[in-house]
């Protein structure tokens, strides 16, 4: 977003228009004992509302009145209703989603107060601790990735809305499932706006020459499962990356700790079958499966960057888009940035899936959600509301306005024609959201572990660093070691 360009080289110098865009780059630092939460390039404490005190309510509160925000009134207008929106990186799609509200507002005679909240310096989990403090704010909220589970105690059950809308457009994905469906209630109902997948983005020509990887031959830009897709496994990307690292193009992933190494590292640990921590909580790190993944892992970080382990999440974009790199793990929003900046660089770019490993093929997906506190004051008027936006054509109309950067929770939906018709090279989008031909399964980083340790796994980046280790050259044995500890003040 542009107040933050300057100090990321990968993002864009000015706010993006509707025929180009760029992704949240999403930075992290450390945190000490509490937990964190990744948010649009930034990491926060894993918040409690009980350590939120007067004082920053008020300052909040204060904050909070400068928020950009759209009031909609219609003539007799029944009830009232507020929503904070993720305030999205492509200005187009704001001006949708208020064009979408208002339509809503005039049919229903309701009075709407849409405010987009940006996550520029956290204002976003800001706000939304500092509402579940005061029991008092907006109706309904968007939340990203872990915030379900932190704010679970102040939201409304929303299995009625879900029913509807998987009754209309099919099942989400159990991602979705997993952040969302707390104890056998759904309490936040997945949204397309800001959810993206994260899978691989490569030169066409470079992953040609160099690898022999016919990457459009292999995922082209149509519903077709082809021969050559099956034999896109990790030990085909090491190959690759080893044969791009000596051209000097090396895969542009990183070791470092923030979510683009995470979301990466994470899908390779999951395409092995290496569960740091199984679902009722137990350490599993001292399996034959995560032997195996670092094993394989040790030949794999000798053809990363020689810097992969201080990368950040605008590293990545910064590599493909200066030509450096034959491959990074991202949405589209590098090739968005190149397509403005470098054009020859962006007409060269196909996204496409993971590869598989002896357990699967995994895609790394961050999915965002909207939820109703359970003290707004009309709840009802709320959850109508996020059914009207979460309608098809509303879907579609707010997707194709960003380029189809944004996913739909809904598989139904994934027949929008813009992945098909965004280029150049046209179709190169076409394979960034998971399709059933893809025959991959979603997944975040840390699942299956119970979601309270897999934050920490998440947030504190074990699996990348484990990585970052072994480049360093230390053993098999003292990764694992490392991590058992690690993971035994994660699980006390």
């Amino acid at each position: 977003m542009a107040d933050e360009a300057p100090r990321h080289a990968g993002r864009p110098s000015r706010r993006l228009t509707g025929t180009d865009f760029a992704a949240p780059d999403r930075k992290r630092r450390l945190g000490a004992a509490l937990p964190t939460t990744t948010q649009e390039g930034y990491d926060v404490p894993l918040l409690k509302s009980k350590t939120t005190t007067r004082r920053k309510v008020l300052k909040l509160a204060a904050a909070t009145a400068a928020l950009p925000l759209v009031h909609i009134r219609t003539g007799r207008a029944a009830g009232k209703v507020s929503i904070g929106f993720w305030d999205h990186w492509v200005p187009a799609g704001n001006a949708v989603m208020k064009k979408q509200v208002e339509a809503w507002a005039a049919k229903n005679q309701v009075e709407v107060q849409a405010d987009f909240i940006t996550s520029v310096g956290s204002k976003n989990l800001l706000t939304i601790a500092a509402e579940a403090q005061a029991k008092t704010g907006h109706d309904v909220m968007a939340f990203p990735t872990w915030e379900i589970h932190n704010n679970a105690d102040n939201l409304e059950p929303v299995d009625d809305v879900m029913k509807e809308l998987t009754g209309k457009f099919g099942q989400v994905n159990q991602v979705c499932e997993y952040l969302a469906k707390i104890k056998g209630k759904w309490l936040a109902v997945p949204t397309s706006s800001g959810t993206q997948y994260k899978g691989p983005c490569g030169r066409i020509s470079v992953l040609k020459e160099q690898a022999n990887l016919d990457i459009v031959g292999m995922y082209p830009a149509k519903a077709e499962h082809t021969k050559a897709s099956d034999a896109w496994t990790w030990d085909a990307h090491l190959a690759a990356a080893e044969a791009c690292k000596k051209a000097g193009k090396p895969f542009g992933i990183g070791l470092g700790t923030t979510s683009d190494s995470v979301d990466c590292i994470g899908t390779l640990f999951r395409a092995y079958g290496a569960d740091l921590v199984d679902k009722d909580g137990n350490i599993t790190v001292k399996t034959d499966q995560v032997r195996t993944v670092l094993e394989f892992a040790q030949k794999l970080v000798k053809a990363l960057p020689d810097d992969a382990v201080s990368y950040d999440d605008a590293s990545n974009n910064r590599a493909l888009i200066s030509g450096q790199s034959a491959l990074i793990w991202n949405p589209p929003s590098a090739w968005a940035v190149a397509k403005r900046d470098a054009p020859e660089v962006a007409a060269d770019c196909w996204s496409f899936p993971a590869p598989k490993g002896p357990a699967g093929r995994f895609e790394p997906y961050l999915p965002y959600f909207w939820g109703v506190w359970n003290f707004s004051k009309n709840k009802s008027a709320a959850k109508e509301l996020i059914v009207a936006l979460l309608q098809r054509d509303n879907v579609q109309e707010r997707c194709t306005i960003v380029l189809g950067y944004d996913v739909p929770p809904f598989q139904s939906m994934l027949d929008f024609k813009v992945w098909e018709e965004v280029g150049p090279p046209t179709g190169t989008v076409y394979n960034y959201p998971l399709r059933p031909f893809h025959e991959a399964t979603a997944h975040i980083a840390a699942l299956p572990a119970p979601p309270e340790i897999a934050v920490q796994i998440y947030n504190r980046g074990t699996m990348p660093t484990m990585l970052a280790k072994l480049k360093s050259g230390q053993s098999v044995d003292q990764v694992i070691s490392w991590a058992s500890d690690e993971l035994e003040g994660f699980t006390r």
